[in-house]
């Protein structure tokens, strides 16, 4: 369960538990330089946290960079490699076993932790109670129409998988989880390619476990799509997302649109919502990303309902790895 109370996190010491950061990277040559700035710049105690970026089998410069990188760190950075299966998850795994701390925090390549984030994150585990902590993932500064339109749905924050309907759940983008709680729940499921994150936060909840608490002022940041492109390959994962967790927890699968209604919210937005927000632009009151929101949200939903439809989830995706 989503613990509602705040954790008091006084304490007349500091909180610094021995830390692993887990970052699985595919072909990351070229956020490598971002990523390991934000690394360098982390506020926890260096000789508390360790670093480990798992090569997935990259076909670019990563591991090489990863190891000449480690060998001059004044952080302690060890590259791993999981070079056996072609996944994020099984990537995280080889991580998880490798991990020395008693708390592993997730994040990924195309993100960008803040200089706070890790101490952040690492605070509410104080309470015994507390065995996942979710921060928050906000958007790197964009100024293209479709990095601003994801930015006013706030897509990437998690506030939307921390009130789910079914289970809260954090994103791996930004999430940290007592290690031993992988002895009894298992690990990530090294074959699934989406939804990964959901299903292993729920394990751990629907077990009883322990509790989820939310980190707000832990803050990654992390980039919009900015092709159309990009944008429904995203949402078509967040589809086959929706069928896998369907498949393997009984989520309900969102309700496709129909071409009626599809033809309804459109004329709807050109009768009523065009005039209207032409008005506000040429006064100023209103934005070019005000005017095409209903058209690029009925684009975004489309491509989730073609993912949900159109996925199959494989057998072996259903395996949970084990410590």
């Amino acid at each position: 369960m989503l613990n509602s109370q705040p954790v008091d996190i006084t304490t007349d010491y500091p909180f610094t538990p021995k830390v692993t950061v887990v970052i699985p990277i595919y072909n990351g040559e070229a956020d490598l330089p971002e990523l390991l700035n934000c690394l360098f710049s982390q506020t926890y105690p260096q000789d508390q946290v360790e670093y480990l970026l798992i090569d997935n089998n990259s076909s670019d410069r990563t591991l090489t960079i990863l190891q000449t990188t480690a060998e001059k760190s004044p952080i302690a950075i060890h590259p791993l490699s999981e070079n056996n299966i072609q996944s994020s998850y099984a990537a995280r795994n080889t991580g998880i076993k490798a991990a020395g701390g008693e708390i592993i925090a997730f994040t990924d390549a195309d993100c960008r932790p803040q200089p706070q984030w890790l101490k952040t994150l690492i605070q509410p585990f104080i309470s015994s109670e507390v065995v996942i902590v979710a921060g928050e993932i906000v958007a790197l500064p964009g100024t293209s129409l479709l990095e601003k339109f994801a930015d006013k749905q706030e897509t990437l924050s998690q506030k939307h998988t921390l009130t789910h309907k079914f289970c809260p759940y954090g994103q791996t983008a930004n999430l940290a989880i007592r290690r031993h709680i992988f002895h009894t729940s298992g690990l990530f499921r090294p074959y699934l390619s989406t939804g990964g994150d959901a299903d292993i936060c729920w394990r751990i909840l629907k077990a009883n476990l322990g509790k989820l608490e939310f980190a707000p002022n832990a803050i990654v940041q992390h980039r919009h799509r900015i092709s159309m492109k990009e944008l429904a390959s995203q949402w078509r994962r967040y589809g086959r997302s929706n069928r896998y967790l369907h498949e393997l927890h009984g989520v309900e699968l969102m309700k496709e649109m129909n071409t009626k209604e599809y033809g309804y919210c459109l004329l709807r937005w050109f009768l009523k919502e065009v005039p209207r927000e032409t008005i506000k632009n040429i006064i100023g009151k209103a934005k070019l990303i005000d005017l095409l929101n209903t058209p690029i949200g009925l684009f975004t939903a489309k491509a989730r309902s073609e993912g949900q439809r159109e996925a199959q989830l494989p057998e072996n995706a259903k395996i949970i790895e084990w410590l």
